[in-house]
């Protein structure tokens, strides 16, 4: 694993000292937000990590390495690069082997993990079977990912139902129900509700004590002031799905074009909803492993 791994010198001291680290995705920075905000937001939510005692480390896969922990050079070139592939845990082999540049997803930055939503079930996944590799991911390997619920776009209640096929335990933080990623309510209900991260880290300590592998997902709602009506996001959704069908956008490309239409369709408001989710996630994510760590 050596020959494909590399670490930042902060990422490596913080390991040997024992501290806590908090995993952060790249797919945000190279398919998730246009240049700057994506390059503005990466380094924002790096600093929210380490303000509340953690430190981040940012994850992708750079001439075929994979690389933990970027510098202010490899953020920027993440954030401009044309040739950045999107890569799942299937596409890992390939990409090191060849020496490409990749982002790395829920599925591929597999302790505690900051994402914006993970990924799920595809609406009419009944006939694609579009289902996104972050939930097998999650059911075999032992992460805690702080996320605002599933992407919108998603099926949210087959998500939850696939979820809990795989054994992986949905927690809400200070919510009942599974967040919609740029709204704060879904009528999903959440497996059980939590109110602060040292409770979450406790149960994160049980579960894999117990020798109960997997993952858990902690839903964390997107701040109350910049949540958008479920309503309004539905019809931007629904219109955005329909122009991806009528375009033939299939497999990874479909969530990156979905994301960047619905931005279109909700004239940016939804690019400050995405922004403002992240740093959240990201403050959560390191007061839990904070916590964790202490344990």
């Amino acid at each position: 694993m050596n020959n494909y791994l590399v670490l930042s010198d902060k990422v490596k001291q913080a390991l040997n000292a024992k501290e806590p680290v908090v995993a952060l995705e790249s797919t945000i920075i190279s398919h998730g937000m246009p240049y700057p905000d994506n390059l503005y937001t990466a380094k924002e939510v790096e600093a929210i990590v380490l303000q509340s005692g953690a430190v981040p480390a940012t994850i992708a896969i750079i001439d075929g390495k994979i690389t933990v922990g970027l510098t202010d050079q490899q953020l920027e070139f993440m954030a401009t690069e044309s040739t950045i592939t999107k890569a799942s845990r299937r596409d890992i082999p390939v990409i090191l082997t060849k020496k490409r540049h990749a982002s790395t997803t829920v599925a591929a930055t597999m302790k505690i993990f900051v994402t914006g939503g993970i990924g799920g079930v595809h609406r009419n996944a009944e006939k694609t079977f579009d289902i996104s590799a972050d939930l097998q991911e999650l059911a075999r390997t032992n992460v805690a990912v702080v996320s605002a619920g599933a992407k919108a776009i998603l099926d949210l209640k087959l998500t939850m139902e696939y979820l809990e096929t795989l054994g992986v335990p949905v927690l809400g933080y200070q919510t009942d129900e599974f967040p919609a990623f740029y709204s704060r309510t879904s009528g999903v209900p959440v497996n059980d509700r939590v109110e602060t991260a040292e409770e979450i880290a406790a149960i994160i300590n049980t579960k894999w004590k117990l020798g109960l592998n997997g993952g858990i997902v902690i839903g964390n709602p997107i701040p109350e002031e910049y949540s958008m009506p479920p309503q309004e996001m539905q019809l931007a959704i629904d219109a955005a799905l329909q122009e991806a069908e009528r375009l033939f956008i299939t497999g990874k490309a479909v969530t990156p074009f979905l994301l960047d239409k619905i931005q279109q369709l909700t004239g940016g408001k939804s690019l400050k909803a995405n922004v403002a989710l992240i740093k959240n996630n990201a403050q959560l994510g390191a007061k839990v492993a904070v916590a964790l760590n202490r344990l």
